[in-house]
């Protein structure tokens, strides 16, 4: 076959893979209001960063899902994010609901080994419905999906790791969280092992979505989540701005950033938030917006065990970690209540 014929059927297959699972399923997505994968990956990461790995890999248990499997439904590479090189995977819902299959296993691994092998940090966009069958059937399926050194969900703590739950995350996007040194999910998502129908079907009543995982259960009782957000772009704005407090491996220290104008001139007012008396209580958040550099105060999890503040912040433009008492919370209850809307809006 000619050298021309072969770049051209080459590039025609390129091409057929970029169309995820087809205009009307995209269509659908945009009427609801919700990005595909493309659009996430877009916002996510810097504009024409992305180096795409695996985009030719399809179904490979029936060929004839090879032609209904573009990608396999997992975007996958590696990019730069505030020009910081990391590595991406990105659900495509519209394939096969980006359930968990051989091939996008072993691409998922691939991102994973490198940027643990290359020092840098790694990012999931989850929405999916769980696993593949029959590709998980059996041990020898679990084993190739979960196992051999293709997904890796064994942490070592060399280089940050970073998650989104968006809209059904189940399966693979679940455990990609819990593994997460960060993560953030959407309002009105549901974030779970498995899909409500089939916990339904194994107890034998009905489950509903926002009691089984949805973002209240994770923000006030599990913890499992650190950032809740109203909207896909702002789910990858987060992202981002957690990386821009780490090192991309645990062999160098964090960027550092431009000291904002402004920070530290309010020290003074520390004294008239903090009270002479030891029985009245105060927001240490507020005492910690006037310590640390202006607008860096990033807290995690600020609705789950609200007596203690786990926040990123910066220092001088130097990254620092904060874990602090605030006696607003558990002491203060009987007295006073901070509104529900500004925990919402953190």
């Amino acid at each position: 076959m000619p050298h021309e014929t072969l770049l051209e059927n080459l590039e025609k297959r390129r091409k057929e893979a970029r169309t995820m699972g087809g205009p009307e399923k995209l269509a659908k997505r945009r009427e609801r209001g919700n990005l595909n994968a493309e659009e996430r990956l877009q916002c996510l990461v810097d504009d024409g960063s992305f180096i795409e790995t695996g985009l030719l890999g399809a179904s490979s248990v029936f060929s004839e899902d090879r032609e209904q499997t573009p990608r396999d439904g997992k975007i996958t590479g590696f990019a730069k994010i505030e020009g910081r090189d990391v590595g991406v995977c990105v659900n495509d819902f519209t394939v096969k609901g980006a359930s968990t299959s051989a091939t996008n296993s072993k691409k998922l691994g691939h991102i994973r080994r490198t940027t643990t092998e290359r020092g840098m940090p790694f990012v999931h966009i989850g929405e999916s419905t769980g696993a593949r069958l029959p590709d998980a059937m059996g041990s020898k399926g679990m084993g190739a999906m979960l196992g051999n050194d293709t997904t890796q969900f064994r942490r070592t703590r060399e280089n940050p790791w970073a998650a989104a739950a968006l809209d059904f995350s189940f399966g693979s996007s679940a455990w990609l969280v819990c593994c997460s040194d960060f993560s953030v999910m959407r309002k009105g998502s549901v974030l779970s092992v498995s899909s409500p129908g089939l916990v339904s079907m194994a107890i034998g009543e009905k489950v509903d979505p926002e009691d089984l995982g949805g973002w209240r259960v994770h923000a006030d009782l599990t913890g499992l989540v650190d950032r809740f957000v109203n909207t896909d772009e702002e789910a990858m704005q987060e992202i981002r701005r957690f990386l821009s407090y780490m090192p991309s491996h645990n062999q160098e220290l964090p960027p550092e950033y431009p000291v904002p104008p402004g920070s530290g001139a309010g020290q003074e007012d520390i004294l008239k938030i903090l009270p002479e008396k030891r029985t009245q209580v105060y927001d240490m958040r507020k005492i910690l917006e006037l310590i640390v550099d202006q607008d860096s105060l990033f807290e995690l999890k600020p609705r789950f065990g609200k007596p203690a503040i786990a926040a990123l912040a910066r220092l001088d433009g130097k990254s620092v970690g904060i874990i602090a008492n605030n006696p607003w919370w558990a002491a203060a209850r009987s007295q006073q209540t901070p509104s529900e809307s500004w925990w919402t809006s953190r």
